[in-house]
């Protein structure tokens, strides 16, 4: 008699523990993301942690932080999450329009202070043009050209989309790469564009659209530096083409 009493008041309580484990208000209080934040500062959260600050609320069952882990494992990366389109992310569960404009809004402000601290930096080389921008594009799933301005010394000053593509093909015209070259009175750009597939070798479309905009640009009297194609790395394969490197890019 004494051991079914236990058994039935064990079990319940088992039970009311586990859902309220998934609740970040049943955390304890310097275990929560906003006061571990505002304790230790932010890099003291995992990403998970980071995304529930903007998630806000969980659902039943799931914490803010549970979205925000699952979400990086079924994508796999921050970059790859960072890459989807809103009206994508909305249709996932927990978020909706309202909590994945958040995210899209905070991956766009972490996109626009990289941008700012390319300021200083020498974009002289394929290696560090990847580098700053892989990450913003390497897991998009359609093409997007980008086109960078550079200054005398090769010193970013400014970063315009040129065009949106689909799954396979992108396009810009000269006269779309060439205006914020010359509207931000620049002296010379590099163009960028990715290939979801990841492989980054060219097409013959690309190589056609690069020496035509080689030819605009020396009428137009501006340097075109290079134009990189952002490709995920894989063995045996760069993660990234460089016409210049080619030397399609005099």
């Amino acid at each position: 008699m004494n051991g079914k009493a236990a058994e039935t008041t064990t079990k319940p309580y088992e039970e009311t523990y586990n859902i309220s484990c998934t609740r970040i208000q049943d955390m304890p209080h310097d275990q929560r993301p906003r006061e571990k934040l505002a304790q230790l500062g932010p890099t003291s959260l995992d990403n998970a942690e980071l995304m529930a600050l903007f998630i806000s609320t969980g659902t039943k069952g799931r914490s803010a932080i549970d979205i925000g882990r699952d979400l990086i494992q079924k994508y796999g990366s921050m970059g790859a999450l960072g890459g989807l389109p809103v009206a994508e992310l909305s249709k996932i569960k927990g978020l909706g329009i309202a909590k994945a404009s958040k995210l899209a809004a905070a991956f766009e402000l972490g996109i626009r202070v990289a941008r700012e601290q390319m300021r200083d930096v020498q974009l002289d080389s394929p290696e560090r043009i990847c580098d700053f921008f892989g990450p913003q594009l390497r897991h998009l799933s359609q093409e997007q050209v980008v086109v960078a301005v550079v200054d005398t010394r090769l010193r970013h000053i400014g970063t315009t989309i040129a065009s949106l593509g689909t799954v396979n093909e992108a396009s810009a015209h000269p006269r779309e790469v060439l205006r914020p070259v010359v509207t931000r009175g620049g002296y010379g750009f590099i163009l960028i564009h990715n290939h979801p597939s990841g492989d980054p070798n060219p097409s013959h479309g690309d190589e056609i659209a690069t020496r035509n905009l080689v030819s605009a640009a020396n009428i137009m009297n501006v340097r075109f530096l290079d134009h990189i194609i952002i490709g995920r790395p894989s063995p045996g394969r760069a993660s990234y083409f460089s016409f210049r490197e080619a030397g399609i890019i005099p």
